[in-house]
Parts: C-alpha cells; sequence; structure tokens
C-alpha cells in the first residue's frame, strides 16, 4: 500500500527541514512526498530542493493560501491513502506511517483512520500545550463538537476522488468542512489508532490566538452550512478544546 505525503508551506525556513526529515526518517518506506511550495521567498525553496533526490514531487508557484495549495496536492496524489504533513509539524515518531498502513490492512473495509496529537509551545523547550486524544469515532461526538485532529487524518484517495476537495470559500477553517463533508454528511468507515501520530507547533495559521476570532466565524458557518445548531456546536467544540490545554 503506498501513502502519499502533503506538505504545503510559505516562507517556512525555520520548521520546513525538520518537516522533510520527519517524513524520510519513517521506517515505513511505500511513500510518496509531495511538496506544494506557494512561490516562497525566504530561502524555503533552496531546503527543500537540497532533498530533490528524496521528494517525489515539488512544485512552487503562487497560490490562493492553504487549502488551494492542499488541493493542488491531491490532486497530484497516486497513492493508496493520503495524509497531510504541515511545515510546522513534525510525527510524533518513526513508526506512525507504520500503525496506519496496518491498520487500513487490517481493517480493508474502512475510509480512514486517525489518531492522537500533541501541540508543542514553538520554541527549543517544545513543551506540552495541548494534548489530543481522538478517541474513538461516533456522529454523536460529531454533532456535539468533536472532529479528529486534522493532521492525524489519513484517507483513501478513492473516497476523497468520490466526496471532493477542500471548500476554497472558507479561508481559516476548510479542514473543518471538509471533515463534517467526510464524517457527517457522508458517513465515511472511519477507525481510531490509539497512537500519537503527529506533533504540531503553536503559532500556524490554524494555531494562533489571533486567529481565533476570525475562526470561531468561520466554524459557525461551516456548522450552519451543515445544518447543525450551530452556535451551540462550536460552543461546545470550543469546551472541548479548552479542557485539552495543559495546565502547568
Amino acid at each position: 500500500m503506498r501513502i502519499t505525503i502533503i506538505t504545503v508551506c510559505y516562507n517556512r525556513k525555520n520548521t520546513i527541514e525538520k518537516a522533510i526529515k520527519s517524513v524520510l526518517s519513517q521506517n515505513y518506506h511505500d511513500v510518496e512526498y509531495i511538496i506544494v511550495d506557494g512561490n516562497s521567498t525566504d530561502g524555503t525553496k533552496e531546503i527543500i530542493s537540497s532533498y530533490s533526490d528524496k521528494i517525489t514531487q515539488f512544485i512552487s508557484e503562487p497560490d490562493k493560501g492553504m487549502y488551494d495549495a492542499i488541493n493542488k496536492g491531491l490532486k497530484l496524489a497516486t497513492g493508496d491513502v493520503i495524509g497531510l504533513m504541515h511545515s510546522d509539524d513534525e510525527f510524533y515518531d518513526k513508526k506512525a506511517l507504520t500503525r496506519i498502513a496496518a491498520r487500513f490492512e487490517y481493517e480493508p473495509n474502512i475510509d480512514g483512520v486517525y489518531g492522537d496529537g500533541v501541540y508543542v509551545s514553538n520554541d527549543l523547550q517544545e513543551r506540552l500545550i495541548r494534548d489530543r486524544i481522538g478517541g474513538v469515532f461516533s456522529i454523536k461526538k460529531v454533532k456535539e463538537g468533536w472532529l479528529p485532529l486534522h493532521p492525524t487524518v489519513y484517507l483513501k484517495k478513492s473516497i476523497i476522488d468520490k466526496h471532493g476537495l477542500y471548500n476554497l470559500d472558507f479561508k481559516i477553517a476548510s479542514d473543518t468542512e471538509f471533515l463534517l463533508r467526510y464524517l457527517y454528511k457522508y458517513k465515511i468507515k472511519m477507525s481510531y489508532i490509539d497512537s500519537y501520530i503527529v506533533k504540531m507547533r503553536m503559532g500556524g495559521m490554524s494555531t494562533s490566538f489571533k486567529r481565533a476570532f476570525e475562526v470561531l466565524q468561520e466554524d459557525y458557518k461551516i456548522y450552519k452550512f451543515h445544518g447543525l445548531a450551530a452556535i451551540g456546536t462550536v460552543f461546545l467544540k470550543k469546551t472541548i478544546a479548552l479542557r485539552q490545554y495543559i495546565v502547568h
């Protein structure tokens, strides 16, 4: 089974190499690695190019934002299963893809898998900030504001071809719309891996406190778009998130 990993980036020279090394160090080797850069100007492209012999496809051109870049990667992907590695993030350990592949092989009828993740501080100490334990999937949980951590979600290419790409009408929280569409609207079959998959750094587009209000607004529109009780569901979603922060 071939797994496609997509990394999208723009001016991420301080973190992109860690993300690349994290993918290349996985002990699962049937991997297609695609990097989509938004025409960076800070040296990011040069760092990526230094790994050109190990990257399956690399494109660098202007885009309409992160989700447009992800869509470009999805259109290029040829693997049986597709997942994302954001440019600020890393796999939790070297066996993450092996565990993902094993679950698909053990449960051949599932459409996707997800697992756990952690958020760490964006500094050398990498202090644990937030613990995201996915837990067993249920539609009831989705209706109450729960969603799996986006970078831990791996889906079969066939199901993405069937249900579509990221909606570019949403600039900050299109991942929420994508997951709701797949999990709530189309009710795809998901399997939970009780293991950490990814380590995320605070400060990216989706984790910046400065963008929290904008995310809240988009979340409201997205839940309303999918026919859910938007105010109540978004409130529950944010309540779940607050409980995940680690008190030091």
